[in-house]
Order: C-alpha cells, then sequence, then structure tokens
C-alpha cells in the first residue's frame, strides 16, 4: 500500500514557475514507476510526465517537453514536477501516481496509487 500526498501547486502567471512534490509513505516506494498526470474539469485526464523506479526511463508528453522536469528521491520517498515557462492551458489538477511496475507508462490505468491531486492555475 502507497498514500501520495502532492503539494506545491498555486497560482503563477504565465512564463512563471512552479515545483510539485509527491510525498509517498511506505517503504517501497524505490520500487514503483511513478507519474504525473492532469485534468481540466469536463475533460480526460492527461498524462504529463512519468519516471521509471531507478530513474533510467523518463517519459514526457510533448506539450510539456523542455519545460517540464520529473525526477524522483528514493531516499526522501519523494516525487518531484519541476514546470517552467507556464502556460495558462497548463491550468488543471495535477496528480501523482504509482505503478507496482517498475517501468513508467503513459496510460492511467497502469497505475495503482494515486494522490488527491493539487491544484495549478496560470494567469494570462
Amino acid at each position: 500500500q502507497v498514500q501520495l500526498v502532492e503539494s506545491g501547486g498555486g497560482l503563477v502567471q504565465a512564463g512563471g514557475s512552479l515545483r510539485l512534490s509527491c510525498a509517498a509513505s511506505g517503504r517501497t516506494f524505490s520500487t514503483y514507476a511513478m507519474g504525473w498526470f492532469r485534468q481540466v474539469p469536463g475533460k480526460e485526464r492527461e498524462f504529463v510526465a512519468a519516471i521509471a523506479w531507478n530513474g533510467g526511463s523518463i517519459y514526457y508528453t510533448d506539450s510539456v517537453k523542455g519545460r517540464f522536469t520529473i525526477s524522483r528521491d528514493n531516499a526522501k520517498n519523494t516525487l518531484y514536477l519541476q514546470m517552467n515557462s507556464l502556460k495558462p492551458e497548463d491550468t488543471a489538477v495535477y496528480s501523482c501516481a504509482a505503478s507496482s511496475s517498475t517501468i513508467p507508462s503513459r496510460y492511467s490505468q497502469s497505475y495503482d496509487y494515486w494522490g488527491q491531486g493539487t491544484q495549478v492555475t496560470v494567469s494570462s
């Protein structure tokens, strides 16, 4: 069992930066692939980024490549998402997720545990 708690969301102007954190409970965090997803009301959940258990494989959706960086600190049981050059279209609730597979995935159904989400709002 893994419990996930996100933090770091907020309101920022376009062009600004935010750093999201996802704190995980449990001693097996280092064995899970992790992902970030986002969702806007009325739309489907969208994949943002994913990282393998050891950071060896990383994937991003095209719209955030070059602007967002996913990373993890297994010693601290924490996942991060550094978001730079934010755009209004990045506005969403961002959630972290853990997969019992060590291989990261772009598909939400591959993930077993989810956090409650943190709101990111980018003003123009």
